[in-house]
């Protein structure tokens, strides 16, 4: 079966049914939802049998959904329409909510019904929920509507508003005013669930030193306290707002400017030349996790073994955010464990260097460079551990150097809902760091080297396994793969063989070094870097530019449009 993906970006959603399309055996090929004129070129070249919109902004054109069948994957339960489903889910406190596999037809949004799947609704960001259970339900919702198709015998529901198992509305767009927050009535669990409707797109509208600015990445505050609205404390990336009954953090913010494009950065480098009497109130990575309060990096001991988590939002590792991590990852292995598991975040493991803190700066150019050898320096620590056996665990997905950052660890595992993107290509031919070029060929071979950097496509944790890039993927829910890696941990910190298992690590790596040093694989990538950072071409910029001020593409990258690349 020919399926062409329909897409307004090619986002973890598109790439999660990307993977697992191509591993059930179907011709895919993808295409941008630019226009109807290039839309409509797109379906005459390629000839789908079927059509699949995970993320559209607008109607597919009749000329298509008359004469082909499209599925458009709406992220609400049956009955839902509108573009806000999940914000007025999560802002209406409902207990579940689900994904609907739907026929385009006339109507945004009102075909008829191919298959619906529901979900638990966490207290969580919408990008957490979209990443997680709108991309895990969708996957399973689009696969059994592909198999309906297949069939030729299954007839879809057509949506019908008497029946009395049709829950949802017609919403209509969430406008700021619903998002609105009221500082000197709102409490806190109101304004997080205001904050969290609208994480990732488009942000709550509030007003920081007398500034309009769009709030991101809400988290809460048990202890600190002040004036309704005002700034009570900083920490890393985030700053504190007192509530009428508390406080919470926010991490990031994006100025409103009808002068200029705008986009997210962290709330003290935003907001720096406001905070100069804001108190720092640090915490100590090693104090073990909280939910009291805001904490990127953590870490804790249990039976012989530490476990380093780093939440980064998206993430993005900016130099201070990885001089934090090696300190912390120092502080661990001097410790008494024999295992150390890095668990990076709940939604990403880690995408390598935070482009759009390097947009903002003096120098793009130097704070690259900076932010390139910060990553080099955390890579470097992990790479020459001799006292502990390191795993990386993926609970999130994982791209560009965030993935060779996972591959200096001894054994590396992934949920397998992971997504893995483990190239550089895309980002202006940017070549790379991080000692790929020492550690992805002791994975895989060199045809492989050459398809998973060069191909710019993302890969599933089941390909990585079956390849060599990872040991090892389950299939569990976020609480039982950490159970999982858990024990796999303590049995290896436990294990009779453990000490010839940290030997024979040790001589590998003294065998490797004297084969060729790992400063010259170092200082052989950053020679290339060098030229994508200061170097005539200016692809890097532009391409960089373009992704943190979300220029929509002007034509599908050949890459992902096959029937374009003849």
């Amino acid at each position: 079966m020919k399926i062409l993906i329909l897409t307004h970006s090619f986002n973890c959603l598109t790439q999660r049914l990307f993977v697992e399309l191509k591993r059930c055996g179907y011709d895919l090929s993808i295409e941008f939802d630019i226009n109807d004129a290039v839309t409509c070129e797109a379906v005459e070249l390629f000839q789908p049998d079927l059509i699949i919109a995970p993320y559209l902004k607008r109607r597919i054109p009749e000329k298509i959904w008359r004469t082909r069948t499209c599925f458009i994957v709406h992220p609400g339960i049956v009955g839902d329409r509108g573009p806000s489903a999940l914000d007025w889910a999560i802002m209406q406190g409902l207990p579940q909510w689900g994904v609907t596999i739907l026929q385009a037809n006339a109507e945004m949004d009102a075909g008829d019904i191919w298959a619906t799947e529901v979900f638990p609704m966490r207290f969580s960001k919408k990008s957490s929920l979209y990443r997680h259970e709108v991309v895990e339900t969708a996957t399973r919702a689009v696969l059994t509507a592909i198999s309906r198709l297949k069939s030729e015998t299954y007839h879809p529901m057509p949506l019908d508003y008497t029946r009395p198992d049709v829950q949802g509305r017609l919403h209509t767009p969430m406008r700021q005013v619903d998002r609105c927050i009221d500082w000197q009535r709102d409490n806190t669990f109101t304004i997080l669930r205001k904050i969290h409707a609208a994480d990732g797109f488009p942000g709550v509208l509030d007003w920081l030193f007398e500034e309009p600015c769009y709030l991101f990445d809400a988290h809460s505050e048990k202890y600190l306290s002040g004036k309704p609205g005002a700034i009570v404390a900083k920490r890393n990336n985030a700053i504190c707002r007192a509530t009428i009954d508390g406080a919470i953090w926010i991490g990031h913010v994006k100025r409103r400017s009808d002068n200029e494009s705008t986009f997210k950065l962290a709330a003290t480098r935003a907001l720096k030349n406001h905070l100069t009497d804001i108190p720092e109130i640090s915490i100590d990575p090693n104090s073990g996790a909280t939910t009291d309060t805001y904490q990127e990096i953590w870490f804790e001991k249990k039976h012989q073994v530490g476990y380093l988590h780093f939440a980064f939002y998206n993430g993005a590792m900016d130099s201070g955010q990885c001089e934090q991590l090696r300190d912390a990852y120092l502080k661990a292995i001097s410790s008494d464990i024999r295992v150390i598991v890095l668990m990076g975040g709940p939604d990403f493991w880690s995408n390598g260097i935070h482009l759009n803190h390097i947009e903002c700066a003096d120098s793009p150019a130097d704070e690259s460079w900076r932010n390139i050898n910060a990553m080099n320096d955390l890579v470097h620590a992990i790479i020459t551990t001799d006292r502990q056996l390191t795993i990386a665990a993926l609970q999130g997905n994982a791209g560009a150097g965030g993935v060779f950052l996972s591959l200096a660890a001894d054994y590396i595992y992934a949920n397998t809902s992971v997504i893995l993107n483990p190239h550089y290509k895309s980002m202006g031919n940017l070549y790379g760091s991080e000692y790929w070029t020492y550690l992805l060929p002791r994975k895989v071979d060199t045809v492989r080297v050459q398809t998973l950097t060069q191909n710019r496509l993302p890969i599933g944790a089941q390909e990585a396994r079956d390849i060599g890039l990872i040991d090892d993927c389950f299939a569990l829910s976020p609480e039982d793969f950490r159970t999982k890696i858990a024990a796999i941990a303590e049995t290896l910190a436990t294990s009779q063989d453990f000490t010839s298992h940290l030997q024979r690590k040790i001589q590998r790596r003294l065998w490797e070094e004297r084969l060729k040093p790992l400063q010259c694989y170092r200082d052989e990538e950053l020679q290339r870097m060098q030229l994508n950072f200061y170097g005539f071409d200016p692809s890097y910029h532009v391409a960089r530019y373009h992704f943190v001020h979300k220029i929509p593409y002007g034509w599908t990258p050949r890459y992902l449009a096959r029937h374009r690349s003849h």
